[in-house]
């Protein structure tokens, strides 16, 4: 199987993405998106880590890896996994969710990585075959809330606000927050732990333990989703790599093309 991998940006859906890709031996460490992670498998079968442990999608079944969770990738068979899926924001699921929930503008969390629904998945199918279509904006957008709809409706919980949370994940929260405002900025451990008011050391375990990644590695995350806002207002390649905080061009794409399965060059190709 030839390995490759597309973006198409609908503006018409505030600029959602849509990712068409096939892969033998593309292996993705630790990332996250800022945006949820709606797929089907096409072929193959899929191999991944989410919510603390690792997930076989086979061909037909549906993934789903929430806004800002820790995910890996790679083939479960020795034949690689072809797929499609799109990266709606939280905000762009608000609207989608706000009756099926009744906390007041709550996000969906999806409990399960793994879906099997061959009706649902069937409906995303179509979906993504109308979205690669020129036109037809109001189409899209009636196919596309209707079938959030019912992916929210049959698998999605509301997500717990930061006041429900447990004191020592609400710090980390801050830090996150804080991380992904300013991602360019350079941050010591020490720095960092003090500014939630407990020792670098537990600081540490606590991240780790909460998010998945070490600060640093969640740090790296940041920057990327700050780096695809500015490719998609057109910023060049050189001037994102060092607004973001990267050290040089060359530490940026590799560190892009390991998240997200395409060079820089690659991804504004589809803007």
């Amino acid at each position: 199987m030839q390995e490759k991998a597309s973006y198409i940006h609908l503006k018409e859906l505030g600029g959602l993405e849509l990712l068409k890709a096939q892969y033998h031996q593309k292996q993705f460490s630790k990332h996250v998106h800022e945006g949820y992670c709606i797929g089907v498998i096409e072929e193959g079968a899929q191999s991944f880590y989410r919510t603390g442990q690792l997930h076989i999608a086979p061909k037909g079944d549906i993934i789903l890896v929430n806004a800002d969770e820790i995910h890996t990738g790679s083939s479960a068979v020795e034949s690689g996994w072809k797929y499609r899926a799109i990266y709606p924001t939280p905000e762009m699921l608000l609207d989608a969710g706000q009756d099926f929930f009744t906390v007041k503008n709550s996000v969906p969390w999806f409990p399960n990585a793994v879906v099997h629904d061959i009706g649902l998945a069937q409906q995303l199918s179509l979906l993504f075959d109308l979205l690669e279509q020129k036109y037809n904006a109001l189409l899209k957008e009636s196919m596309y809330l209707s079938t959030l709809a019912r992916l929210i409706s049959r698998y999605g919980r509301a997500k717990l606000t930061p006041a429900q949370l447990p004191e020592a994940q609400q710090k980390i929260e801050m830090i996150k927050d804080l991380l992904n405002s300013f991602p360019e900025q350079d941050y010591s451990l020490t720095d960092l732990a003090g500014y939630v008011g407990i020792s670098p050391w537990h600081f540490l375990r606590e991240f780790k333990k909460y998010t998945g990644l070490p600060p640093h590695s969640w740090l790296v995350q940041a920057r990327l989703q700050k780096s695809r806002q500015l490719l998609k207002q057109g910023m060049t390649i050189a001037n994102t790599a060092q607004l973001c905080g990267f050290s040089d061009q060359s530490h940026f794409n590799r560190h892009f093309k390991k998240a997200m399965g395409v060079t820089p060059s690659q991804y504004l190709n589809t803007l």
